[in-house]
């Protein structure tokens, strides 16, 4: 297996670790399947889950393969979305050549333990998993019918970065936006930002004025996307008005997200924090808008505690089907926007990689690699 490794403590350095990349290096046990990873995609979303990775526990999921000397407190693999096949399977109920979407590891191969295993999904049982989000087990199932590489590079990219959309929409239409008159989102270009705004312009009746917040180079593309009420640089903050608002923060600037905090005072009624555009803050922490940020009215979104709370409440089928509408509407929206980039091997995907940790990366740009 090869796998492409990032150092926990300096998200920065990665490396590419080989222990076999063919299908007979792997020892299944009874009831084990065996997939290769045909395709994923790779955003900030990815970044965030490495920044963050011991808080919730993102370097779990796919334990690294480790040299001689090291320690798995170093190296971990960071997960993402994409498809994959079949290509060994010791359970009965598994086909090979059947196919997958969902969470794998930046490698060639994964060894599964299907487990609830239903006519359109399963889940990986395997014991290092029991304890982590239910929403990262669960692998949707595809039959073998062979994959369009345009719809699953688009799904690859946006059903998990949408799937946190369509919850902030739920989120902030349940608590009827907290009574504010706008909504303002900070680093608007963001996919998942983009997603959420798409969802609230398709809202029927009163809502709050939608205001994208963008560095300056990306406020033209953000108001062709077409989804922002009002779109501003952040050089031009003085703009916002100051009126009862809510904030969506996809950034992680303190020192953007403290200057916004200060314009608007006893206005700004709340703060969802959701994203680490900007993982590496050590510049701006110490900035004195920083200082400005109101943390009693801030609190981090954690899209799969709402996941698990609504498909209690209405039923995982329910939830499924809803957030299947949303995604297919969001898909067709983003082929008029995105611009999707394939790259073969993960040899060739270390200097992208290296440029998505940067932030160096085109706002409409999406990334797909086929391992």
């Amino acid at each position: 297996m090869v796998q492409f490794q990032v150092h926990k403590n300096d998200i920065t350095q990665t490396r590419l670790v080989a222990s076999g990349d063919q299908a007979d290096a792997f020892d299944l046990g009874d009831s084990e399947i065996l997939v290769k990873v045909e395709r994923f995609s790779f955003t900030a979303n990815n970044v965030t889950y490495g920044a963050i990775g011991e808080q919730i526990g993102y370097w779990q999921f796919f334990p690294p393969a480790l040299n001689a000397g090291d320690s798995a407190e170093d190296w971990g693999i960071v997960p993402v979305w994409g498809f994959a096949e079949v290509v060994v399977s010791h359970h009965d109920a598994i086909s090979v050549g059947e196919r997958f979407y969902g969470y794998f590891p930046m490698a060639n191969y994964l060894k599964m333990q299907p487990d609830r295993i239903a006519d359109d999904r399963l889940v990986d049982g395997a014991a290092h998993r029991a304890d982590l989000p239910a929403v990262y087990n669960n692998y949707d199932r595809l039959g073998g019918a062979v994959g369009n590489p345009t719809q699953d590079n688009l799904r690859a990219l946006l059903n998990p970065l949408y799937g946190t959309s369509f919850c902030l929409c739920d989120a902030l239409q349940e608590e009827d936006f907290r009574g504010a008159e706008q909504l303002v989102v900070l680093s608007a270009s963001s996919k998942t930002a983009i997603g959420m705004a798409y969802g609230l312009a398709q809202i029927e009746g009163v809502r709050p004025a939608v205001v994208g917040l963008t560095s300056p180079g990306n406020a033209g593309f953000v108001e062709k996307v077409g989804v922002y009420d009002t779109v501003l640089g952040y050089d031009q903050l003085e703009q916002i008005e100051n009126r009862p608002s809510l904030l969506v923060d996809m950034s992680g600037n303190r020192a953007v997200i403290g200057a916004v905090h200060g314009l608007l005072g006893d206005n700004m009624l709340w703060c969802h924090n959701v994203g680490l555009t900007h993982w590496d803050d050590s510049s701006t922490k110490d900035d004195p808008a920083a200082a400005q940020l109101i943390r009693d009215r801030s609190a981090m979104f954690f899209a799969p505690g709402h996941i698990a709370m609504r498909a209690k409440e209405w039923g995982a089928t329910s939830f499924n089907q809803k957030v299947a509408g949303f995604l297919e509407g969001g898909m067709q929206h983003a082929r008029v926007w995105m611009d999707v980039h394939e790259t073969q091997g993960l040899a060739a995907f270390a200097d992208i990689y290296a440029r998505v940790v940067k932030g160096d990366l085109r706002a409409e740009e999406g990334i797909i690699i086929t391992p």
